[in-house]
């Protein structure tokens, strides 16, 4: 099964990140990192690698950036991976036991939510279809998210994946004012009763900082992770807060 999977990755700046993601792939013939411009040590720290291919797209949204990624991989079996993702021995292990025929079309796997490599014991970071078919797949956008759409059975793997962005500070909240500013597109539009309690919530602005910051720290128990629970769940705080400063300015902006 190993032979017939090509990993895929998104990249942009990810010097503190790429090289971890890579050493988790030696295994893989070949490597597609499509790159949106990195001016930063990216491209040569890829580069190091001779399975991996670089190749330049400018980037428009997730979903066109990994469609078009789709587009240059040519093995049956695509695995999906953020340039923050580091495959765990036991995934490796279970990609190389799977058989490449059957009825099974893609597999999703969760995730172990890391801070500067120091785990927490649960996070929001939902399970996501990372391995399919490359013919039944596509990827849509759905606010600042993209998810891909398989045409067939997909099936929960038991292997991890660690989650560890290590990019400065200043990075993320550059990231989540862009993230904010799509999400609010998304569920302004969508304002028919389709969306979930979460996004209703959230859809109401001043609640959702006040109710992920419990959430986080109670149900999910991160309060018990020290100083790496207490950074993440402050980071779901701001991009909650972000989200709601821009819904609620847009509604005082509005003639009506």
């Amino acid at each position: 099964m190993l032979d017939q999977i090509t990993p895929l990755i998104l990249t942009y700046n990810e010097a503190p990140n790429i090289r971890r993601t890579l050493d988790r792939l030696a295994w893989a013939r070949r490597i597609v990192v499509i790159d949106s411009g990195s001016t930063d040590e990216t491209k040569d720290i890829v580069c190091e690698y001779k399975q991996a291919d670089v190749i330049r797209h400018d980037f428009h949204d997730f979903a066109s950036q990994c469609n078009f990624g789709l587009t240059q991989v040519t093995s049956p079996w695509v695995l999906s991976l953020d340039a923050d993702y580091e495959l765990s021995d036991a995934l490796v292990w279970e990609l190389q036991s799977l058989s490449a025929s059957g009825d099974v079309a893609g597999y999703r796997a969760q995730f172990v939510y890391r801070i500067h490599g120091r785990p927490l014991r649960a996070s929001l970071y939902p399970p996501r279809i990372v391995l399919y078919r490359r013919k039944l797949a596509q990827y849509l956008q759905e606010g600042h998210a993209h998810r891909v759409t398989v045409a067939g059975t997909v099936v929960s793997l038991h292997g991890k994946i660690f989650h560890d962005d290590r990019k400065p500070l200043a990075r993320w909240f550059a990231s989540q004012q862009r993230y904010a500013n799509d999400e609010a597109d998304h569920l302004l539009a969508r304002r028919d009763g389709k969306l979930g309690r979460a996004d209703r919530l959230r859809l109401m602005a001043w609640p959702a900082p006040f109710a992920v910051l419990f959430y986080v720290l109670l149900a999910k128990r991160c309060i018990f992770d020290g100083w790496p629970g207490w950074y993440y769940a402050l980071q779901r705080v701001l991009a909650e807060a972000m989200l709601a400063l821009e819904i609620a300015d847009r509604r005082l902006r509005s003639p009506t």
